[in-house]
């Protein structure tokens, strides 16, 4: 009585190990996805660089949300602009909108996360009981704002800055008291920004936009030489 079990079992076995030896196309996860989107144009990361990396994946995952805003709304990824001692700031993401500029911190952590808006590091936290302390993403995003804000010659009425983490993370405690701050897990990153842009006024026109950003296109897609060059002025800095 129990023979016929065991014979379906190893049928089953058997059609598992077959299927893998049938040749059959290869596909990294998520890779239809970014087939569908203009990320890599934006960034000129290719699909292993950007699936495999987990900070580029996730400015991905946050850049294909946005995408579904319109085309009026111009996005920009890696933007490396030049600051007044001669290094460059990294932001992650911009969206230039009609109602303002919306820039953008990625944050790929699990765990759980704790922060104040005014203590200038957060703590990630683990089941039992590891944790760890990173700087404040808003301070972080404020001095890429100060940059922008000096660079277009733009009042601190423009911007807004997004913190957004992936969703495998809880925001434990998060304390924020700026209205132009967000911090959040991506999977309400389009709930919180559509409510943003339907209370906001529109302070620029379409050519307005479009010059924007032209003029900041000019520090996207960059070299490696100066990728390089930022990520030794940050070590510098951190010594």
């Amino acid at each position: 009585m129990e023979i016929l079990p065991v014979i379906l079992l190893l049928g089953i076995v058997l059609r598992i190990f077959l299927s893998e030896l049938s040749p059959k196309p290869k596909k990294y996860p998520g890779h239809n996805r970014y087939r569908r989107t203009a990320y890599n144009d934006a960034s000129g990361n290719s699909v292993l660089a950007t699936l495999f990396d987990p900070g580029n994946f996730g400015e991905f995952l946050t850049y294909s949300c946005l995408e579904n805003l319109g085309e009026q709304h111009k996005m920009l990824v890696n933007v490396y602009l030049p600051k007044a001692d001669g290094t460059t700031t990294e932001i992650d993401l911009i969206m230039v909108s009609a109602t303002g500029i919306y820039v953008f911190e990625s944050k790929d952590y699990s765990g759980w996360i704790f922060g104040d808006e005014n203590n200038r590091y957060w703590k990630q936290t683990f089941r039992g009981g590891r944790h760890y302390q990173f700087y404040n993403p808003i301070w972080q995003n404020k001095k890429h704002i100060g940059v922008l804000k000096q660079h277009l010659g733009l009042g601190d009425e423009v911007f807004l800055s997004y913190i957004v983490f992936g969703e495998d993370c809880v925001l434990k405690k998060m304390l924020v008291r700026s209205a132009d701050v967000k911090v959040m897990n991506r999977n309400e990153l389009m709930d919180e920004i559509m409510e943003d842009m339907a209370r906001r006024p529109e302070i620029f026109t379409s050519l307005e936009i479009e010059q924007i950003h032209n003029e900041l296109s000019r520090y996207a897609r960059v070299d490696d030489a100066t990728k390089q060059a930022h990520i030794d002025a940050m070590k510098w800095r951190n010594l």
